[in-house]
């Protein structure tokens, strides 16, 4: 099968065959229009091809020699139209929309983006347009997404797993805390779009069951520069204040772009753990004041070498502090429910953790047919250090100090590095659009833990409890993707990605080695049909891999506190999921979808307890086999010229079955999911938004999960012909949409976990803009953000 995929590849350039180009760009009187329709008609009037315009306001149409009727528009402007007959490549240049304005009931109407649109294979969320979203951070424009959740640290989207997230189009290699720390760096004010990508197409690495999130940065015109600085400050518990400045310049042949930023602060972590033991409830709080100090900066230089070829380079740098003051306090009762005694965790955990990102990139259109090449090289190095001291006092009912059980320190630190390299080719052919390309890309981690007993007032390492770790991990990757128009009403498109991994794990202080080798297929495919202007039915199907992040397989314990630990799995497999979507649109407004997703060797967390000992455990295995499914509705709806409204409900159930050895049974209900978003235009320079989300209780396989609810309310103000502008946000206004109740038994014992990570807060923040106002840096992400995301 390889050898046929790679005989395609060679073969495919011979078979490309000249197409009848048209193009342009569409432009208002000051920007680029992306989003704008662009539709081809016949002399009939009878629908030939349409199309979107892209961020920088262009577009492009294959067709075959004619006679046709073009026509551009977008909401709040003025049509355009011409009529041509093309016999070879066609730009029609600027194409110029005109704002059409008017007054209605004393009201000013005025050009207004759609918040969410939709695509075949994604979602489109415009921060731009969204108050929530635009005056916060990464993490504010991710979660203020329809179906996107984060919990816990954790980026999920709703009916799927766990997410990939991408900058520009290329990976993010981080997770968990690493990942959110990473969003929270980048400004809501230099993000244009979200796009939610269900079943991504393969020309995206197969990794992650939950899809893709793809972040896309704003974009601008030429021969300008401007700058944008933002100051704004979070009150939760503690405060936090945020300081970012972006600038970007493109004149001639350059396009540059620098920006940077910098938060100083606390924020409040409260966790709560109920464990039924046989001999009595344990009864854990956590109250923990954690450092939010991190600085980052990006750069990106672009050169045209010629009117086709342009290269470029860029860095992206950052590193945190997130450095916490820890106190844990455990009631311990006896089987009568009385209270024996007081076990009381104090401690301090020291982190630093930084990444370096560099990125050297070619992209060079071959001729006029639409044949382009682009070519990346990556170098990413991620390191991180947690000293972790923390002592046990044993207390009785009446707070008399009676003993120390347990006082240590836990050092662990860990380095990352990956070089990969990615070659990408769009290939119009006579009989299709095809794009096809490969990937290569090496990854070496080292990870040490070392355990010091500190009761005796003196740190001794205890090496039974300490470990190194060596893991390397190559991948190599080809893909060919395939877009075919049958008709104006109907299209597919569809793709095979080829990956072939080769792992290798070793423990030297257990002096265990685990390597791990396979060669996967992973096809996806995309169907449309639109029978006429109101009606869209969309159906696309997709295989994903999710593989386990580095820090996981680590088979050595890293201790949170003196009764609880976590324990990687060096034999932790990647799971597989098979995911099935269709979706029907009615006049762009209104969405339903019904999705069906099948997850084998899934793997995740489990908490499992020593009765014995009274110590909790947390480690990885694969454990499950699951059938996701789900029905939804999501209505666009222009209540009146200064009143938006957009709407979701969807309807959720799951089937798991148990395939280790666990002692515990699945439990699986249904969940009920809702939000609503409502935007207010005062006046032309006031924005009032309004934002509510529900979750149901339900069960899904190991875990029980608590109802959830968020309110939100944003307002935004500018002023200086809209350069000054000043937005305020009350989150989570009644605290009421953070993890409750996360429950399992296992073992016969019950666990019940509450986690409120400053969910409510209240923001104030000032953004200025000076500069020409006409932008057009483009922003690259990195060839290698596969493998930075799975470092956690």
């Amino acid at each position: 099968m390889k050898r046929i995929v790679l005989f395609l590849l060679i073969l495919l350039p011979f078979l490309a065959s000249p197409q009848i180009k048209i193009k342009g760009k569409v432009k208002n009187s000051s920007a680029p229009l992306a989003w704008a329709n662009v539709i081809l008609s016949n002399s009939e009037g009878k629908l030939v091809k349409g199309t979107l315009t892209k961020d920088d306001g262009t577009f492009e149409l294959d067709v075959k020699s004619g006679a046709y009727k073009i026509k551009v528009s977008y909401l709040g402007l003025g049509d355009w139209s011409l009529n041509l007959a093309p016999e070879k490549e066609l730009d029609l240049g600027e194409i110029v929309l005109k704002e059409n304005t008017g007054n209605l009931e004393g009201v000013l109407v005025v050009a207004r983006k759609k918040l969410i649109s939709y695509k075949a294979d994604r979602l489109i969320f415009d921060v731009e347009s969204s108050i929530a979203a635009e005056a916060g951070d990464g993490i504010s424009a991710i979660s203020a997404a329809p179906g996107v959740l984060v919990q816990n640290n954790a980026i999920s989207m709703l009916g799927k797993g766990a997410s990939r997230v991408m900058l520009d189009g290329r990976m993010v290699e981080l997770s968990g805390d690493d990942l959110i720390s990473f969003l929270k760096s980048i400004s809501a004010k230099d993000i244009k779009q979200v796009e939610v990508i269900s079943n991504p197409p393969a020309k995206y690495e197969a990794g992650g069951e939950g899809g893709l999130i793809n972040i896309i940065l704003k974009k601008g015109a030429r021969d300008s520069w401007k700058n944008s600085t933002t100051l704004s400050y979070d009150q939760n518990s503690y405060g936090l204040v945020t300081l970012r400045n972006n600038y970007l310049y493109h004149k001639n042949k350059v396009r540059f772009s620098i920006s940077g930023g910098g938060t100083m602060g606390n924020s409040k972590v409260l966790q709560e753990l109920n464990t039924s033991y046989p001999s009595g409830l344990w009864e854990l709080k956590y109250d923990g004041k954690q450092r939010e100090d991190k600085l980052s900066g990006r750069l990106a230089f672009d050169y045209d070498l010629s009117e086709r070829t342009s290269v470029g380079i860029q860095y992206l740098g950052n590193d945190q502090t997130p450095d916490s003051k820890d106190f844990a306090g455990i009631k311990i009762h006896n089987r009568m429910g009385q209270v024996d005694s007081l076990l009381i965790n104090q401690g301090a955990r020291k982190l630093r953790s930084g990444n370096h990102t560099y990125n050297a990139h070619l992209v060079s259109r071959l001729d006029t047919s639409g044949r382009k090449i682009s070519a990346d090289l990556d170098y990413f190095t991620y390191n991180s250090k947690i000293d972790n001291r923390f002592v046990a006092n044993v207390f009785s009912p009446d707070m008399t100090f009676l003993n120390t059980s347990q006082a240590a320190r836990n050092v662990s630190a860990r380095t990352i590095n990956n070089l990969s390299a990615k070659v990408d080719m769009e290939q119009p052919l006579k009989f299709m659009n095809l794009s096809y390309g490969a990937k290569i890309s090496f990854i070496k981690s080292k990870g040490d833990i070392h355990y010091f007993n500190t009761i005796s007032g003196f740190p001794v390492l205890d090496e039974g409890r300490s470990n190194e770790f060596r893991y390397q991990e190559n991948n190599q990757a080809v893909y060919v993707n395939g877009v075919k128009d049958f008709s104006p009403e109907l299209s597919v498109q569809f793709g095979l990605r080829l990956e072939n991994t080769t792992t290798e794990g070793e423990s030297e202080t257990l002096n265990e080695r685990n390597k791990n080798s396979y060669l996967k297929l992973f096809p996806t495919f995309y169907g449309a049909y639109k029978p006429n202007v109101s009606h869209s039915f969309l159906f696309n199907y997709g295989r994903r891999i999710n593989r386990p992040d580095f820090g996981v397989l680590n088979p050595f314990r890293s201790y949170i506190n003196s009764n609880s630990y976590s324990e990687g799995n060096p034999f932790l497999k990647p799971s597989f999921s098979d995911n099935f979507d269709f979706s029907h649109v009615y006049k762009g407004v209104w969405r339903t979808n019904v999705f069906f997703n099948i997850t084998t060797e899934g793997y995740g967390p489990v908490f499992s307890s020593d009765p014995e000992t009274n110590t909790l455990v947390l480690t990885r295995e694969n454990y499950y086999q699951e059938q996701y499914f789900g029905l939804g509705e999501n209505y666009s709806l222009q209540l009146t010229s200064w009143w938006q409204s957009e709407n979701s409900v969807y309807l959720l159930g799951s089937k798991t079955k148990f395939t280790s050895g666990i002692n515990a049974s699945p439990k699986n209900t249904a969940q009920l999911y809702f939000s609503t978003g409502h935007t207010f235009s005062l006046r032309e320079s006031t924005k009032l938004q309004v934002d509510y989300r529900y979750s149901s209780s339900f069960k899904r396989g190991l875990y029980e999960f608590d109802a959830m609810s968020g309110l939100n309310i944003g307002l935004r103000q500018t002023f200086v012909k809209n350069n000054l502008q000043v937005s305020m946000l009350v989150n989570d206004v009644f605290n009421r949409n953070y993890l409750k109740n996360y429950t399992s038994v296992l073992n016969g014992i019950r666990q019940v976990y509450n986690e409120n990570n400053s969910s409510r807060f209240f923001r104030i923040s000032l953004t200025y803009n000076f500069g020409n106002d006409k932008v057009n840096v483009k922003e690259r992400s990195f060839g290698n953000d596969e493998e930075r995301k799975r470092t956690n």
